[in-house]
């Protein structure tokens, strides 16, 4: 099992924080260092100047969009990309949700699974740099009866094979990430939940292609906060929002991933409270809600032996790379949370 740094969305407050933790994780010896996008920052350009001031850790978009881009702009993307940083990206995608690809980008949130398909099929096939033709149901290239030819890619990545990744969460969606995808990114992990929440869909898919999981990169990010063991319920607080947010306010009562997926872990009950009180406005009581259960369970917290501990969980379970978000309010704090990191995973002989 290998390890990751998430930096999550560049224009929080700690952007030159942001690059000193992905320069020590490169030091540290990390695998990869992601970035994220919503509807601020976006993905791309953090990755590119994460790339030029590191060495040896591959950078990674966890995501880029599907709703933001077309898919020919996404190959060129990555190619440059990859070029640029020596052949060191990995290229993450997905559907956003309901209110970013219709209230942000104007696209359609419907049909997500074909989509996603099409997508990946024409990103793959520009990536070839063969002329690109393609007739799909959301795409068709060129368009017929216009002045459109087919063209190709004019740059040339690094490697002729650029890892592809999608962040699923749903069984379908899992399944199909299973079978077109290198790799799955994942959110709210339980490594005891994590063969009936995803494994067990990924692998079906990967049969569908007549494939193994071997190979396949399994990538979930967690939240990591080092501390005494005696204070795992006061670490676990400080992520309660964060975990309200997802459960209870990321999508509408009828779309939200998150909450469907604390369900399938067993927690219907404070899933439906968590979100009932966030759409209501009660912020506050559905932080209160969230189970510490379902934070210990989906976060790295405690001692570097804790940790470590879970770290071994994770690795039997069938995690391959396991991505960190590590905690703190100042760069100190979190560049100390990154090595307590990279300790647990040599006291849990995984390194």
């Amino acid at each position: 099992m290998q390890l990751g740094i998430n930096l999550g969305y560049w224009g929080a407050g700690m952007d030159a924080d942001n690059l000193a933790v992905a320069q020590e994780a490169d030091r540290l010896g990390y695998a990869v260092c992601w970035a994220a996008e919503a509807y601020g920052s976006d993905a791309a350009t953090v990755l590119s100047w994460v790339a030029a001031q590191t060495e040896r850790i591959d950078v990674g978009s966890a995501i880029f969009q599907i709703p933001a881009r077309q898919p020919a702009m996404t190959a060129m993307t990555a190619a440059t990309l990859d070029s640029l940083s020596g052949g060191r990206f990995r290229l993450g995608l997905g559907v956003s949700g309901p209110q970013v690809s219709e209230g942000w980008y104007g696209v359609k949130f419907d049909k997500p699974l074909s989509r996603t398909r099409e997508y990946v099929e024409i990103v793959r096939r520009a990536m070839t740099r063969e002329r690109l033709s393609y007739e799909g149901e959301h795409w068709t290239l060129p368009l017929p009866g216009g002045p459109g030819k087919p063209i190709k890619l004019t740059v040339h990545p690094q490697r002729e094979h650029i890892p592809l990744y999608i962040a699923a969460i749903g069984p379908k969606n899992l399944e199909q990430t299973g079978e077109i995808a290198d790799g799955a990114l994942l959110i709210f992990p339980s490594a005891d939940h994590l063969e009936e929440t995803a494994i067990r869909y990924l692998r079906a898919g990967r049969e569908k292609a007549g494939k193994t999981l071997d190979g396949f990169d399994v990538c979930p990010t967690l939240p990591l906060s080092v501390g005494d063991d005696k204070d795992v319920t006061a670490l676990a607080d400080t992520f309660r929002p964060y975990t309200a947010l997802y459960v209870g306010g990321m999508g509408s009562r009828q779309q939200n991933f998150y909450n469907q997926l604390a369900q399938r872990m067993g927690y219907e009950k404070a899933a439906a409270e968590i979100q009932d009180k966030y759409l209501s406005g009660d912020k506050e009581g559905a932080a209160a809600a969230v189970p510490h259960e379902l934070i210990d369970r989906t976060t790295l917290l405690g001692s570097v032996d804790r940790i470590a501990d879970r770290m071994k969980a994770y690795a039997e379970a069938g995690v391959t790379t396991l991505t960190l978000a590590p905690a703190g309010f100042t760069l100190e704090e979190r560049i100390a949370s990154l090595r307590a990191g990279s300790d647990a995973m040599e006291r849990a002989g995984l390194a």
